[in-house]
């Protein structure tokens, strides 16, 4: 007896395949509701993007968390060396110096002067909440 062929790979394969998963029940439509967004005034559009809103405000309190946010990230030993000798201003004065520089080249300096952003974000951030600046 001559011996049989072996069985083509795709046929072998093939019945593991032809049933596709119920996936109504991860699709249901009787969950809970979405809340809904919050109301938007009359005549202004929401952004798609947080981040891309044109609140000038906005933009400037993330400028200066970032700023901020950098020199903690660069240098977190002197960050916790300050709030533990309450020397924190004198060892960082040239990176906020910096950092404040910049922020007022970015949203201009009757802005930067005009509000606290800056300042808030020393005291969140660097400062760990606490008032020191």
């Amino acid at each position: 007896m001559p011996p049989t062929p072996p069985e083509p790979r795709a046929a072998a394969l093939a019945p593991a395949f032809t049933a596709a998963p119920d996936l109504t029940a991860a699709f249901s439509t009787t969950s809970t509701p979405a809340p809904a967004p919050a109301a938007v005034p009359s005549g202004q559009r929401r952004p798609i993007n947080p981040f891309l809103a044109n609140d000038p405000n906005q933009k400037a309190r993330r400028l200066a968390r970032a700023l901020v946010s950098d020199m903690v990230a660069y240098h977190p030993s002197r960050r916790e060396e300050g709030l533990q000798a309450g020397t924190l201003k004198q060892l960082f004065r040239d990176e906020i110096k910096k950092s404040y520089e910049e922020y007022v080249e970015q949203v201009g300096r009757e802005f930067a002067e005009s509000t606290a952003h800056f300042q808030e974000a020393l005291n969140d951030v660097l400062a760990g909440g606490r008032k020191i600046f």
